[in-house]
């Protein structure tokens, strides 16, 4: 699911989080968190702060021994930190066919696949990652967002009420919830989510970029454009929001609806 492709162009180039990406934005750290877990001497050699160096340390871990568990998934993390969403669903697929049931296996899997747009694969995985009798609230939480990539808003809010039932207030769902209702234009509903999310968690740049948009959405640009420049050099944030109210000026606006496989987009 994407923007069409103006509104794809403002949100997915030039600094607001593309509807895709945002839905996700908050869903990655289902499981284990691979990067954060990692120890001092492999954490000095790949920083989280650098993928790109990140991918080349666990690469090679990973091809001398493609069948280790921890380097398959260190590197999959990396992998999708870097942007490389199909090589990292490659990855991952060889490992949950050498780790076949194995949760922390099936959640990074599914993320991935979720990441490259294969939603309904990506959902089947997450299914099986974990159990109705023992369920994560992260992992309800990505399930959400696929099926809002799905066209199913109100499936997938059923699934973001039960990772809130898990976890009350937790911000990254409540960002997931609140692009939810963009996707479907209920953007008072969308703002007043988001208010909360950015309340809950005031210093998370995905979330402050996700308000702006629902209040650009709405025309509120200048209380857009000062939500934004937190995270944005003010010349960007001003283009942004030049252009979304150029977009909407041309009856442009309303057309946030699912089309295809979402872009290559990372929060």
């Amino acid at each position: 699911m994407r923007p069409s492709s103006r509104v794809a162009r403002l949100l997915g180039s030039v600094g607001f989080l593309t509807v895709a990406a945002v839905a996700l934005a908050g869903c990655q750290t289902a499981g284990r968190d691979i990067t954060g877990s990692l120890g001092s001497k492999a954490s000095v050699a790949a920083p989280a702060n650098d993928p790109h160096r990140a991918a080349e340390v666990y690469g090679e871990k990973y091809r001398a021994n493609p069948k280790d568990l921890d380097s398959a998934l260190r590197y999959g993390q990396a992998l999708r930190a870097n942007g490389q969403r199909e090589q990292a669903v490659a990855v991952l697929e060889q490992a949950n066919l050498a780790h076949p049931g194995n949760r922390e296996v099936l959640g990074a899997y599914g993320r991935a696949l979720a990441e490259n747009g294969n939603f309904k694969l990506a959902f089947d995985v997450l299914s099986r990652a974990h159990t109705p009798a023992n369920p994560d609230w992260r992992i309800l939480s990505t399930q959400g967002a696929v099926l809002d990539q799905m066209g199913k808003p109100d499936e997938a809010r059923r699934y973001y009420a039960n990772a809130l039932k898990i976890r009350p207030d937790e911000p990254s769902v409540l960002s997931n919830l609140g692009m939810s209702y963009v996707l479907t234009k209920e953007l008072p509903r969308a703002e007043a989510t988001l208010r909360r999310a950015q309340q809950l968690a005031p210093n998370d740049s995905r979330i402050r970029q996700n308000l702006g948009l629902a209040l650009g959405l709405q025309g509120r640009f200048t209380e857009a454009e000062a939500i934004v420049q937190a995270d944005l050099p003010p010349d960007e944030a001003a283009a942004n929001v030049a252009y979304l109210k150029d977009m909407l000026s041309s009856g442009q606006g309303g057309k946030v609806a699912p089309q295809g496989r979402q872009a290559p987009a990372r929060s």
